[in-house]
């Protein structure tokens, strides 16, 4: 346990001085700001629709973009541009110790193998969090900012739906980033698990689904992915009835099914990482 622990804290320090991880995750906060709050506020002053906002009418965006609404906002643009973010966060973090050198020292020199990939993948996963949660403040700091200005009573959404919101944000966010680290680790470099990654959530994933449509077997298929169950994950979680839900938002699974399955992802992906890396020559 000390070992991982110190295997932790040394993983966080490097991904704290590192510039890819800051431009990894201010590119997503900016990305949420201009999505979910600049576009669609500047579409309400003007009193139009807007790209940003499937042409929803103008009247109906002042209430999602107040305080009681962030829990919502907050997950709208997660499954596909922020889990992009993340897997590339992931890949980039696990492929360029290759490279650098990095993995060949730490795994020759300090604690055991399984200890020190522990301890990068829990520092991932915390830097996730701390996204997250970053994330949510600033939506709760944008959302006020518009309540004020437009006169509009500061309502805050109850407790357990925030404590929802931000715990199904870590899920999908994890489930992606872990996904990254396993290419990085397979492809052992970044370059590649980065174009792999991004090929299979923004290209794949969608061809099959409409395949899906056309043949059970296939269908059945993309229920299992992890891009379903991370939009499906969501899709439980915001209102999908009204038909502009974000890129990426999908209700083929249930709540349930959606939960259980990222569960899986999440238990299976790092064991994946670790037996490849306890077993692989790195020099």
């Amino acid at each position: 346990m000390r070992a991982l622990v110190r295997s932790t804290r040394a993983e966080l320090l490097r991904i704290k001085t590192w510039p890819a991880a800051w431009i990894l995750a201010g590119a997503w906060l900016g990305l949420n700001a201009a999505f979910a709050y600049l576009f669609n506020y500047i579409s309400y002053r003007n009193g139009d629709s807007s790209f940003s906002n499937d042409g929803t009418a103008a009247a109906t965006l002042l209430p999602r973009l107040l305080p009681e609404a962030v829990p919502q906002v907050l997950l709208q643009g997660m499954p596909l541009f922020g889990g992009a973010l993340m897997m590339v966060l992931g890949a980039v973090l696990a492929g360029s110790g290759f490279g650098t050198g990095t993995w060949k020292t730490a795994l020759t020199q300090g604690p055991s193998r399984v200890a020190t990939v522990g301890g990068s993948l829990a520092a991932l996963a915390l830097w996730v969090v701390g996204i997250v949660a970053a994330t949510l403040l600033s939506d709760f700091a944008f959302a006020t900012a518009v309540a004020v200005v437009e006169d509009q009573a500061v309502v805050w959404p109850a407790l357990r739906s925030v404590a929802e919101g931000l715990g199904t944000g870590v899920l999908v966010f994890a489930l992606w980033a872990l996904t990254g680290y396993v290419l990085g680790v397979v492809a052992r470099g970044p370059a590649i698990s980065v174009g792999l990654g991004l090929v299979w959530l923004l290209v794949v994933e969608n061809l099959l689904r409409g395949v899906g449509s056309m043949l059970s077997a296939v269908d059945s298929l993309t229920h299992v992915l992890p891009g379903t169950a991370a939009g499906s994950l969501v899709g439980a979680m915001v209102d999908t009835t009204t038909g502009d839900s974000a890129p990426g938002v999908l209700t083929a699974l249930s709540g349930t099914e959606a939960t259980v399955t990222v569960t899986a992802y999440l238990v299976v992906l790092p064991l994946v990482a670790i037996a490849i890396m306890r077993h692989r020559d790195v020099s």
